[in-house]
């Protein structure tokens, strides 16, 4: 059984997986999609669910900097509940603040280009959401 992580964006979809220990997340792909085009995901994802033998997923929250909530966010937790009522699996929410820019400064450091900083950035912010999430709860401070 394995974690699933996601970064909802509005035209594509970052994604990681977790080991089977729930220690180590990887990148796995984006799936792009036409824009707001959210039902488009849900064949991708269930194949992938079943595939990984997902039991839990991580959908990043896309809080404002001031901790509030705008229009991404209410998006994001309408996807939620549409995640929930379609698999019947858990969906919890980890806050994403920085994500991207801290996905950017990685690929910058290791010098990739711009071109494949574009083609990979969401799946390492998703990537990234799922590590944050998985050391809280190694940590018990969930």
């Amino acid at each position: 059984m394995r974690y699933l992580g996601l970064d909802l964006g509005t035209r594509t979809l970052g994604i990681s997986v977790s080991d089977t220990t729930k220690t180590i997340a990887t990148a796995l792909k984006t799936i792009r999609f036409s824009e707001n085009d959210y039902d488009s995901l849900i064949e991708p994802l269930k194949n992938i669910i079943e595939e990984y033998n997902i039991e839990k997923i991580v959908l990043g929250l896309p809080k404002n900097m001031n901790n509030t909530m705008g229009e991404r966010c209410i998006t994001t937790i309408e996807f939620q509940k549409k995640l929930i009522d379609i698999f019947n699996i858990e969906v919890v929410l980890q806050d994403e603040r920085l994500t991207t820019v801290e996905a950017t400064n990685y690929m910058l450091q290791a010098d990739i280009s711009r071109k494949k900083r574009k083609k990979s950035i969401d799946s390492l912010a998703a990537n990234i959401i799922l590590q944050t999430y998985l050391d809280r709860e190694r940590g018990g401070k969930l």
